[in-house]
């Protein structure tokens, strides 16, 4: 009876021992087949659109930095910061004697030059007529008061230069607004000493009625068509605002600093609302023309040397470079030598290697 039981107990642990052996063998096809097998989808093509923000900056359509041409001392200022001021408004004046000095005496060359040259002329005109009779004028003689009358014409000349360019100068001396805006700085009081080499300016003045919203578009994006010429924006000092502008125009090159290319856009600041030097987030609508082929972002791996997806043809797999487009967040834009109905997996890496035989599985995307 003992060892009845002995084989019984015996044949017992050989079934469970044959039972496992069987579990983990068909737990090994299992694994096996798992690896063998890789979700995929067809790939096809789709309408790309998607909504992106961009940090932006706004700035005065025209800007103009008021230095002194020659050096004195600020007699006066007519305005100050936050004054609106017209084209050609006077707004300071400097003192500069010398400058009237010098004025002064080149106005009084010019005076001199013109009395020589009044003198050699009549001297001239004189001796031509008396060399209307033959023989009373010699040629030498006649040819040195033409020399002397052109002489003396030509340093009058020289002094009118001369004295138009002190004027200028003098000029100088009054700076008047350039455009219609408004007085954003003012470096300088009075009895001030400046010069052209004054490191700031005098007066800063900005046309703020129409502002410039500059928004650095990223090189992927470049291409893409916003759909409409008007974009909306909000600015940090008002974030329950929207505001708009129309697209004025493109820079036409990339920022070699940052890869991007600057779009311009107008807004009528006709009430002074925004300031000049606000940042803003520009709202873009951006777009393909035409379908263009959209994968998970999953199906798109990168590593040291290029980015591709894995296509699945005739069970074998190859990698196929691609080049990234406009991100969707769990779609991205891709282009590359494929075709539509090429099957894809859906989760792409380095780890699977060209030639692994596998078998798709499809899913959702």
């Amino acid at each position: 009876m003992k060892f009845s039981f002995s084989i019984i107990g015996l044949a017992s642990l050989v079934c469970m021992s044959t039972a496992c052996q069987q579990n983990r063998n068909g737990k090994d096809v299992a694994k096996k087949v798992g690896a063998d097998s890789a979700t995929a989808f067809l790939l096809s093509k789709d309408t790309v659109n998607k909504q992106m923000t961009f940090p932006s900056e706004l700035i005065p359509l025209e800007r103009a930095e008021m230095y002194a041409k020659v050096s004195g001392y600020v007699g006066a200022l007519k305005v100050d910061i936050g004054d609106k001021v017209s084209k050609g408004q006077l707004l300071a004046v400097l003192e500069a004697p010398e400058a009237n000095a010098n004025y002064a005496q080149a106005n009084a060359e010019v005076q001199t030059a013109r009395s020589r040259y009044l003198g050699s002329l009549d001297a001239y005109r004189r001796i031509l007529n008396a060399a209307k009779v033959e023989g009373t004028i010699a040629a030498g003689e006649l040819e040195k008061a033409k020399s002397l009358m052109m002489a003396d014409s030509a340093a009058l000349n020289a002094a009118r230069s001369k004295t138009n360019a002190f004027a200028q100068l003098k000029d100088y001396l009054t700076i008047r607004a350039p455009f219609n805006g408004v007085v954003t700085q003012r470096n300088v009081d009075p009895g001030t000493l400046v010069s052209a080499g004054n490191p700031k300016p005098l007066l800063v003045v900005e046309n703020i009625s129409t502002l410039r919203l500059r928004v650095p578009v990223p090189e992927a994006y470049i291409a893409a068509n916003s759909g409409t010429s008007t974009i909306h924006f909000t600015v940090d000092a008002q974030p329950d605002v929207t505001y708009q502008a129309t697209l004025s125009r493109k820079a036409g090159a990339l920022n070699l600093s940052n890869r991007t290319e600057t779009w311009e856009f107008l807004f009528q600041n006709n009430n002074h609302q925004l300031k000049s030097g606000m940042f803003a987030n520009a709202v873009l609508n951006l777009g393909r023309k035409t379908p263009t082929f959209l994968v998970p972002a999953s199906a798109v791996a990168t590593n040291l040397e290029k980015r591709f997806v894995i296509r699945l043809k005739d069970g074998k797999a190859e990698w196929v470079d691609v080049r990234n487009g406009i991100n969707l967040g769990d779609k991205t834009e891709i282009f590359g030598n494929l075709s539509v109905g090429d099957t894809l997996l859906t989760r792409a890496t380095d780890e699977i290697k060209v030639g692994s035989s596998l078998v798709p599985k499809f899913g959702k995307k």
